[in-house]
């Protein structure tokens, strides 16, 4: 009988550990081919040119191309244009929904290098996933410039 009652709470909290519905269900809505049209500064005035996810200028990004495989939830992105380290990155991401009145989902981005075991690897990008369809997506990351919280948005579409 205990051991009943056990395997029944390892099961409970197996199932609590994993992922929602509503994550699987974004998570699937990711898969395919994204292009990340433009990247905006809500509430900033001025140009801002800043270095993404420890890679390249702003610039560079626009207009990349972003593979996203929800089965083992790895992806690449492309990214080209003058004076860019032009190429492939791969990277491992995950979703996470914070709340499930709003809608709201946390975005985790961890750039590897070809090969590298993601688990090895300590650096990661912490994203606010503000809306997904089946056409357009946009995250928000806050960081801090000149001591105040400053947000970069970025807007993609899926590549038909």
């Amino acid at each position: 009988m205990k051991k009943a009652i056990l395997a029944t709470v390892v099961i409970l909290v197996l199932a609590a550990c994993g992922t929602t519905k509503i994550e699987r269900q974004a998570t699937r809505t990711f898969k395919g081919e994204w292009t990340l049209n433009n990247i905006t500064y809500p509430g900033s005035s001025g140009f801002v040119d800043v270095v993404l996810f420890e890679d390249s200028p702003t610039n560079c990004f626009r207009n990349s191309t972003w593979k996203f495989v929800p089965n083992n939830n790895k992806g690449v992105y492309t990214i080209y244009g003058n004076k860019c380290s032009e190429g492939l990155r791969n990277f491992v991401w995950s979703v996470q929904e914070i709340d499930a009145n709003t809608g709201l989902y946390d975005f985790l981005l961890k750039p590897v290098a070809e090969g590298e075991n993601a688990r090895k690897t300590s650096k990661g990008f912490r994203l606010s996933l503000k809306r997904l369809t089946d056409t357009d997506m946009v995250w928000e990351q806050t960081v801090s410039f000149e001591g105040k919280p400053f947000t970069i948005r970025f807007n993609f579409s899926k590549s038909i």
